[in-house]
């Protein structure tokens, strides 16, 4: 399976078998088969062998299949691979990165059991979590070019803060402070350096489409592509949100048209306002965008 963008990626806990059914039976572009929070201890390798059938018996899938292994500083990080690679699942998600090394040497795993496990070499993509440790944040500059593998960045607050002894991650008003909007920002900025895919993290109200709806569009806003889920209630805000309106493709279409006409010039007009290069550039995305996602 080719990647095509997704919109939503949304995780299931490896351990429960009708929860992973019903991610898979949901609207959801991609599902994450999580083996790590999710899953306590003692079930981690009960959670493996779930995983790895799914997997088997989901190949001729059309749904993205990603799985979250365990950090690569843990005893189960290499069990997760080994158990899971033959199943040839989409991608891995990786969590509480130190930085690019930890992708590149990820990457050299993937090989050596996709080698033999028969599988294409570099079949199986690599989307970290790349703001769980205080030391990835100072390294979000760096990851253009280092693995083929690495289609995207993603964020989160949540092990930043345990990370670094802080009590909340929120002012008075329960909002991310300051330091973990810039944790985002980074990411975001990061992942365009990049050249890869942003995915916005996980919001964790899945009980107000509102709020998800408006957290999402936000996120589409700023730059982000798509969006992880934790729960199947909040997907169609999430698809809402990064899906371009048709109000968005007649838009991109007029701006298109506008420099068709007008070959060879830096800047048009349109509805009175002057448009340049970037205005082309994002129309162009948008197009792309809407087009990747019809089946």
């Amino acid at each position: 399976m080719s990647l095509a963008p997704f919109r939503s990626l949304l995780f299931a806990p490896g351990d429960a078998p009708r929860k992973i059914e019903k991610s898979m039976a949901s609207i959801a572009d991609g599902v994450i088969f999580d083996l790590e929070d999710s899953v306590t201890e003692s079930a981690k390798s009960a959670a493996r062998d779930i995983v790895r059938q799914t997997l088997l018996s989901t190949l001729d899938e059309k749904k993205a299949r990603w799985v979250r292994i365990n950090p690569l500083t843990t005893p189960h990080a290499l069990p997760d691979l080994a158990a899971i690679v033959g199943g040839r699942p989409e991608g891995i998600l990786l969590p509480k990165i130190f930085g690019p090394k930890d992708v590149i040497l990820l990457d050299h795993y993937l090989t050596a059991l996709e080698t033999q496990a028969n599988i294409a070499p570099g079949h199986i993509k690599i989307l970290p979590v790349a703001t769980e440790t205080p030391q990835a944040v100072f390294t979000l500059g760096h990851f253009a070019t280092i693995s083929a593998r690495l289609i995207g960045l993603t964020w989160g607050a949540e092990d930043l803060a345990a990370a670094i002894t802080a009590s909340t991650n929120r002012d008075d008003t329960g909002v991310l402070s300051h330091l973990y909007q810039m944790a985002r920002s980074l990411c975001l900025l990061g992942a365009h350096a990049a050249s890869i895919r942003a995915i916005e993290t996980a919001f964790m109200d899945y009980k107000n489409p509102d709020a998800i709806f408006s957290y999402a569009a936000r996120g589409r806003k700023d730059g982000f592509s798509g969006m992880l889920a934790i729960h199947p209630d909040q997907l169609e805000p999430i698809h809402a949100a990064f899906t371009p309106s048709a109000e968005d493709i007649t838009q991109a279409q007029r701006i298109i048209a506008a420099f068709d006409a007008n070959p060879g010039a830096g800047t048009v007009g349109l509805d009175g306002k002057m448009l340049d290069m970037p205005h082309l550039k994002q129309a162009r995305q948008i197009l792309d965008f809407a087009k990747a996602l019809v089946p």
